[in-house]
């Protein structure tokens, strides 16, 4: 594949994704991440700390609308929901509303993923979504 087709394909792609995000824009050079526990992690405690961070971007908790922030939304076991409506709140999706950076969390034995999701006042994720990488860890 030529490199200006696949310039123009990933262009394209990013147009996409950012068409199906929500309207609060966030500046492109932001980056989410889990702090820990890190990918691969094996945990022996029935409950273990989880802490979140975030660089070029402010957290301000849920409802208050100011540009360059949002709070943190966690997923476990879980894939990325659409990027153009509200954020569910279940054991799938953890809200950080209060502008929390960190938590303990509570996971039943086996492998389970963790994934981090910046959104807006309204729970909605930012344009263009940002988003952690999602990592594995074991509890035992």
């Amino acid at each position: 594949m030529n490199r200006i087709f696949t310039g123009a394909l990933v262009a394209l792609c990013l147009v996409a994704q950012s068409a199906a995000a929500g309207e609060t824009p966030r500046p492109r050079n932001a980056y989410l991440y889990i702090g820990w526990p890190q990918d691969g992690t094996v945990i022996t405690e029935d409950e273990f700390r989880v802490w979140f961070g975030l660089r070029n971007m402010g957290i301000a908790p849920a409802g208050v609308r100011k540009p360059n922030t949002g709070h943190h939304h966690l997923l476990i076991d879980t894939g990325v929901p659409p990027l153009n409506e509200e954020i569910p709140n279940d054991k799938h999706h953890r809200h950080f509303g209060a502008g929390q950076s960190e938590t303990m969390l509570e996971l039943p034995p086996g492998r389970h993923t963790l994934q981090l999701i910046l959104a807006d006042h309204e729970h909605i994720p930012l344009n263009p979504p940002l988003v952690s990488q999602k990592i594995t860890v074991t509890i035992r």
